[in-house]
Order: C-alpha cells, then structure tokens, then sequence
C-alpha cells in the first residue's frame, strides 16, 4: 500500500523520491515512469553520465528488470523511447540542469572541471549561451569547443 502510494503522488508530481536530481531529468511523456520505477534502486546519476544506443539500453533495462525493478511490458517501452530520446548517442547534454557527473562523462571533464562549472551555474545562475560556459573559470575552453554540438542551453 505504501508503494502504491509512493508511486501515485511520483506520478502527480508531488514526489521525486530520494533523489533531489530527479526533477531535473529532462520533461517527457515517461519521465514519471523513469522517476517511479528507475529511481526505487538507484539514483538518476546512473542515467545521466551514460549516452546508449537502443540496444545498449534495453540490455541495462532488461538487467534492472532481472534484478528485481517492477515494471510492465507497456513501462518497459516507455522507459527505453525516454532513456533513448534523452540519453542516446546523439541526446544533447542540459547545460543548465546537468549534475558533475554528466558533465564529466559527456564533456571528458576532470572532477575538478565538472565542479567548477556547476559551482559557477549556482553562483551566477543560468548559462544562456557557449560563450558563457566559456567563461567559467578553471575549465578549459578546448575541451567545451571539442563537444560543442552536444551542448543544450
């Protein structure tokens, strides 16, 4: 019953599980569905810092569903259409609600150069254009320049 509950007020919005994070994956017609089922084991980290072909994906889908994530045939679908459309191959990186670690994954950022472009974001709010993630300091611009085309403000 409290699962029920818990997967009914993720559904309506009103709860984004354990994971601060969740609300900020990208919107989407399954968006709740990945939040409610996705994020019981594990938080939306695992998600982001990957970039998988279709296959690729429903091979890490059907191993949550072998390790126990409840989810139907039609979620199923939904989850792999969401997960391919945001994080496939060719899904652009949010430079404006992407955690460290997406940036460290996508843009082969050190630890340290994730950290300062997030740190900047907080302190003086949205990037609205490249040459504003340009400026931020302790990041070097070749490597931002190199993935460019990935890049979403």
């Amino acid at each position: 019953m409290k699962r029920t509950i818990l997967c009914v007020l993720a559904s309506a919005g009103l709860l984004w599980c354990a994971d601060p994070e969740a609300s900020h994956l990208p919107a989407g017609k399954a968006k709740d569905v990945v939040v409610t089922v996705c994020t019981e084991c594990h938080g939306v980290a695992n998600i982001r810092r990957q970039r998988l072909s279709r296959e690729e994906w429903t091979s890490e889908v059907s191993d949550m569903v072998d390790n126990g994530a409840k989810a139907n045939d039609d979620q199923i679908a939904l989850i792999l259409d969401y997960l391919v459309a945001n994080f496939g191959p060719d899904s652009k990186l949010r430079v404006n609600t992407a955690p460290m670690v997406e940036f460290k994954a996508v843009l082969s950022l050190t630890a340290a150069e994730a950290g300062a472009i997030v740190d900047y974001r907080t302190a003086h709010g949205d990037f609205h254009d490249l040459a504003a993630l340009l400026s931020v300091p302790g990041v070097p611009a070749a490597k931002i320049e190199a993935k460019k085309e990935v890049l979403e403000f």
